[in-house]
Protein backbone atom coordinates (compact mmCIF):
# COMPACT_ATOMS: atom_id res chain seq x y z
CA UNK A 1 0.00 0.00 0.00
CA UNK A 2 1.22 3.46 -0.83
CA UNK A 3 0.87 6.66 0.62
CA UNK A 4 1.07 10.51 0.70
CA UNK A 5 -0.03 13.88 1.96
CA UNK A 6 -2.58 16.53 0.15
CA UNK A 7 -4.06 19.38 1.52
CA UNK A 8 -7.28 20.52 -0.15
CA UNK A 9 -8.22 24.22 -1.24
CA UNK A 10 -11.31 24.61 0.95
CA UNK A 11 -9.50 22.75 4.10
CA UNK A 12 -6.09 24.18 4.22
CA UNK A 13 -5.48 23.17 7.23
CA UNK A 14 -6.44 19.93 7.25
CA UNK A 15 -3.59 17.23 6.12
CA UNK A 16 -5.21 14.22 3.45
CA UNK A 17 -3.14 10.86 3.98
CA UNK A 18 -3.70 9.22 0.05
CA UNK A 19 -3.46 5.70 0.13
CA UNK A 20 -3.70 2.94 -2.99
CA UNK A 21 -4.64 -0.27 -2.30
CA UNK A 22 -4.84 -2.80 -4.08
CA UNK A 23 -7.79 -4.26 -2.57
CA UNK A 24 -9.91 -0.61 -2.68
CA UNK A 25 -12.57 -1.00 -5.21
CA UNK A 26 -13.61 2.22 -5.04
CA UNK A 27 -13.18 5.66 -2.99
CA UNK A 28 -13.29 5.77 0.64
CA UNK A 29 -12.46 8.52 3.27
CA UNK A 30 -11.77 7.95 6.89
CA UNK A 31 -11.38 10.31 9.56
CA UNK A 32 -9.61 8.58 12.31
CA UNK A 33 -11.79 8.51 15.82
CA UNK A 34 -8.56 8.20 17.86
CA UNK A 35 -6.48 11.34 16.80
CA UNK A 36 -8.11 12.71 13.62
CA UNK A 37 -6.35 11.70 10.76
CA UNK A 38 -7.69 12.05 7.33
CA UNK A 39 -7.71 9.31 5.33
CA UNK A 40 -8.26 8.47 1.65
CA UNK A 41 -8.04 5.53 0.28
CA UNK A 42 -8.31 4.90 -3.43
CA UNK A 43 -7.71 1.68 -6.32
CA UNK A 44 -4.02 1.47 -7.37
CA UNK A 45 -4.88 3.29 -10.80
CA UNK A 46 -7.48 5.73 -10.11
CA UNK A 47 -6.73 9.53 -10.71
CA UNK A 48 -4.94 11.38 -8.54
CA UNK A 49 -7.38 13.97 -9.61
CA UNK A 50 -10.51 12.37 -8.94
CA UNK A 51 -9.53 11.32 -5.55
CA UNK A 52 -8.92 14.97 -4.81
CA UNK A 53 -12.01 16.00 -6.55
CA UNK A 54 -13.83 13.45 -4.22
CA UNK A 55 -12.46 14.58 -0.84
CA UNK A 56 -13.48 18.13 -2.05
CA UNK A 57 -16.84 17.35 -2.41
CA UNK A 58 -17.23 15.80 1.39
CA UNK A 59 -15.63 18.65 2.81
CA UNK A 60 -18.71 19.53 4.49
CA UNK A 61 -18.83 15.83 6.43
CA UNK A 62 -15.24 16.66 6.98
CA UNK A 63 -15.76 20.11 8.44
CA UNK A 64 -18.44 18.37 10.94
CA UNK A 65 -16.54 15.44 11.34
CA UNK A 66 -13.16 17.01 12.64
CA UNK A 67 -15.31 19.96 14.46
CA UNK A 68 -16.69 16.78 16.63
CA UNK A 69 -13.58 15.51 17.22
CA UNK A 70 -12.19 16.13 21.16
CA UNK A 71 -10.65 19.06 21.35
CA UNK A 72 -6.70 19.51 22.26
CA UNK A 73 -5.33 19.01 25.44
CA UNK A 74 -1.68 19.75 27.34
CA UNK A 75 -0.71 19.08 30.57
CA UNK A 76 -0.08 22.21 32.41
CA UNK A 77 0.00 23.20 36.21
CA UNK A 78 -3.98 24.10 37.37
CA UNK A 79 -5.13 22.09 34.55
CA UNK A 80 -6.55 18.49 35.30
CA UNK A 81 -5.05 14.92 33.77
CA UNK A 82 -7.27 11.83 34.04
CA UNK A 83 -5.17 9.16 35.59
CA UNK A 84 -7.36 5.80 36.20
CA UNK A 85 -10.86 7.74 34.88
CA UNK A 86 -10.60 9.99 37.37
CA UNK A 87 -9.91 13.96 36.87
CA UNK A 88 -6.89 14.95 38.91
CA UNK A 89 -5.62 18.70 39.48
CA UNK A 90 -1.68 19.20 38.46
CA UNK A 91 -0.16 21.35 41.23
CA UNK A 92 3.20 21.61 42.05
CA UNK A 93 5.03 20.12 45.41
CA UNK A 94 7.86 19.12 47.37
CA UNK A 95 7.76 15.87 46.08
CA UNK A 96 10.88 14.17 43.99
CA UNK A 97 8.77 12.23 41.51
CA UNK A 98 5.05 12.86 40.62
CA UNK A 99 2.38 11.17 43.20
CA UNK A 100 -1.32 10.77 42.98
CA UNK A 101 -3.97 11.80 45.77
CA UNK A 102 -7.52 12.00 45.84
CA UNK A 103 -8.43 14.83 43.09
CA UNK A 104 -4.83 15.28 42.92
CA UNK A 105 -1.36 15.06 40.85
CA UNK A 106 1.55 16.29 42.44
CA UNK A 107 4.71 16.85 40.44
CA UNK A 108 7.92 18.39 41.21
CA UNK A 109 8.20 22.38 40.33
CA UNK A 110 8.99 23.04 36.38
CA UNK A 111 6.90 23.83 33.99
CA UNK A 112 9.25 23.16 31.38
CA UNK A 113 9.64 19.49 32.20
CA UNK A 114 6.21 18.90 33.36
CA UNK A 115 4.87 17.10 30.15
CA UNK A 116 8.12 14.87 30.36
CA UNK A 117 7.97 13.89 34.09
CA UNK A 118 3.80 13.05 33.58
CA UNK A 119 4.59 11.34 30.70
CA UNK A 120 7.35 9.10 32.43
CA UNK A 121 4.94 8.77 35.17
CA UNK A 122 2.05 7.43 33.26
CA UNK A 123 4.24 5.02 31.40
CA UNK A 124 5.23 3.62 34.49
CA UNK A 125 1.79 3.44 36.38
CA UNK A 126 0.57 1.90 33.16
CA UNK A 127 3.29 -0.93 32.91
CA UNK A 128 2.69 -1.74 36.43
CA UNK A 129 -1.29 -2.17 35.97
CA UNK A 130 -0.50 -4.17 32.39
CA UNK A 131 1.74 -6.61 33.65
CA UNK A 132 -0.47 -7.67 36.79
CA UNK A 133 -3.71 -7.63 34.44
CA UNK A 134 -1.59 -9.50 31.75
CA UNK A 135 -0.70 -12.05 34.08
CA UNK A 136 -3.83 -12.69 36.07
CA UNK A 137 -5.70 -13.29 32.78
CA UNK A 138 -3.15 -15.36 31.06
CA UNK A 139 -3.18 -17.71 34.02
CA UNK A 140 -6.89 -17.93 33.96
CA UNK A 141 -6.30 -18.68 30.09
CA UNK A 142 -3.80 -20.93 30.50
CA UNK A 143 -1.81 -19.56 28.08
CA UNK A 144 1.70 -18.38 28.53
CA UNK A 145 2.52 -14.84 26.98
CA UNK A 146 5.99 -13.72 26.02
CA UNK A 147 6.36 -10.05 27.18
CA UNK A 148 4.65 -6.91 27.11
CA UNK A 149 5.57 -3.79 25.57
CA UNK A 150 3.76 -0.17 25.98
CA UNK A 151 4.32 2.47 22.71
CA UNK A 152 1.70 5.41 21.83
CA UNK A 153 0.08 4.05 19.60
CA UNK A 154 -2.77 5.94 17.31
CA UNK A 155 -4.65 3.38 15.18
CA UNK A 156 -4.93 0.29 18.38
CA UNK A 157 -5.12 -0.32 21.83
CA UNK A 158 -3.13 -3.70 22.26
CA UNK A 159 -1.90 -6.11 19.68
CA UNK A 160 -0.85 -9.93 20.45
CA UNK A 161 2.15 -10.78 18.00
CA UNK A 162 1.97 -14.60 16.99
CA UNK A 163 5.45 -15.39 19.32
CA UNK A 164 2.61 -14.34 22.51
CA UNK A 165 4.07 -10.58 22.84
CA UNK A 166 1.46 -8.43 23.58
CA UNK A 167 1.95 -4.95 22.84
CA UNK A 168 0.01 -2.00 24.71
CA UNK A 169 -0.78 1.89 24.84
CA UNK A 170 0.21 3.54 27.99
CA UNK A 171 -2.71 5.73 27.72
CA UNK A 172 -4.66 3.18 28.82
CA UNK A 173 -3.55 4.02 32.48
CA UNK A 174 -5.76 7.10 31.70
CA UNK A 175 -8.69 5.16 31.27
CA UNK A 176 -10.79 3.61 34.00
CA UNK A 177 -9.26 0.60 35.95
CA UNK A 178 -11.80 -1.47 33.93
CA UNK A 179 -11.25 -0.33 30.73
CA UNK A 180 -7.71 -1.09 31.33
CA UNK A 181 -8.93 -5.02 32.26
CA UNK A 182 -10.50 -5.18 29.46
CA UNK A 183 -8.03 -4.49 26.63
CA UNK A 184 -5.86 -6.77 28.93
CA UNK A 185 -8.16 -9.56 28.86
CA UNK A 186 -8.79 -8.67 25.18
CA UNK A 187 -5.21 -9.62 23.94
CA UNK A 188 -4.63 -12.33 25.88
CA UNK A 189 -7.88 -13.85 24.61
CA UNK A 190 -5.62 -14.05 21.14
CA UNK A 191 -3.28 -16.12 22.81
CA UNK A 192 -6.24 -18.72 22.14
CA UNK A 193 -7.74 -17.26 19.30
CA UNK A 194 -5.99 -15.14 16.86
CA UNK A 195 -9.03 -13.83 15.44
CA UNK A 196 -12.55 -11.92 16.41
CA UNK A 197 -15.02 -15.11 15.51
CA UNK A 198 -17.41 -16.17 17.95
CA UNK A 199 -14.65 -18.20 19.44
CA UNK A 200 -12.67 -15.14 20.35
CA UNK A 201 -14.85 -13.30 21.71
CA UNK A 202 -16.31 -16.53 24.10
CA UNK A 203 -13.09 -16.44 25.75
CA UNK A 204 -12.83 -12.56 26.50
CA UNK A 205 -16.61 -13.66 28.20
CA UNK A 206 -14.70 -16.02 30.29
CA UNK A 207 -11.90 -13.75 31.32
CA UNK A 208 -14.18 -10.88 31.76
CA UNK A 209 -18.21 -11.60 31.63
CA UNK A 210 -18.81 -7.90 31.69
CA UNK A 211 -16.77 -6.41 29.45
CA UNK A 212 -19.31 -4.97 26.91
CA UNK A 213 -19.75 -1.62 28.67
CA UNK A 214 -15.89 -1.25 29.33
CA UNK A 215 -15.54 -1.70 25.47
CA UNK A 216 -17.98 0.42 24.84
CA UNK A 217 -16.80 3.44 26.84
CA UNK A 218 -13.38 3.24 24.45
CA UNK A 219 -15.08 3.31 21.55
CA UNK A 220 -16.96 6.33 22.76
CA UNK A 221 -14.16 7.87 25.34
CA UNK A 222 -10.87 6.84 23.59
CA UNK A 223 -10.52 9.76 21.09
CA UNK A 224 -10.33 11.83 24.18
CA UNK A 225 -7.35 10.31 25.89
CA UNK A 226 -5.29 10.59 22.48
CA UNK A 227 -6.03 14.15 22.34
CA UNK A 228 -4.05 14.71 25.64
CA UNK A 229 -0.39 15.86 23.98
CA UNK A 230 2.55 15.70 26.11
CA UNK A 231 4.66 16.20 23.03
CA UNK A 232 5.11 18.46 19.97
Amino acid sequence: MDSSRFTLPDLPGVALTLRRSARARRFSLRVSRLDGQVVLTLPTRAPLAEALAFAQGHGEWLRRTLAAMPALRRPAFGATLPVEGEERRIEPGAVRAPRLEPGRLIVPPGEDRLATRLEAFLRHCARLRLQAATERHAEVLGRPFRRITLRDTRSRWGSCAADGSLSYSWRLIMAPPAVLDYVAAHEVAHLAQMNHSPAFWAEVARLMPDYAPHRAWLKREGGALQAIRFRD
